[in-house]
């Protein structure tokens, strides 16, 4: 029942930008804290940024720090994942999940920057 839909990846160039989404269903996505991943073939999973149910505390990975941003809509059911200033360590399939009570993963959203 739980479902989550990644989108908005796509090549970009170093130093661009890209907005993901994350469509949730099948839980209280209000009630829960979220999370972006990435992860690269053969290399482990890494959590990128966390949002707050309300949205008033957030926190992220050293890499992504001040370029990163993580947003979400609960009355969407929606989380986003503003990227900028992209760079080549920065290719990654993103993924969204709950924080606390990662059941299943989607499919997943492919982000590549290069020239």
């Amino acid at each position: 029942q739980v479902q989550l839909v990644e989108s908005g990846g796509d090549l970009v160039q170093p130093g661009g930008s890209l907005r993901l989404s994350c469509a949730a269903s099948g839980f209280t996505f209000s009630m829960n804290d979220m999370s972006w991943y990435r992860q690269a073939p053969g290399k482990q999973r890494v959590l990128v940024a966390t949002i707050a149910v309300l949205g008033g505390t957030t926190t992220y990975a050293d890499s992504v720090k001040g370029r990163f941003t993580i947003s979400r809509d609960n009355a969407k059911n929606t989380l986003y994942l503003q990227m900028n200033s992209l760079k080549s360590e920065d290719t990654d399939v993103y993924y969204c999940n709950r924080k606390n009570w990662a059941t299943v993963w989607g499919q997943g959203t492919q982000v590549t920057v290069s020239s």
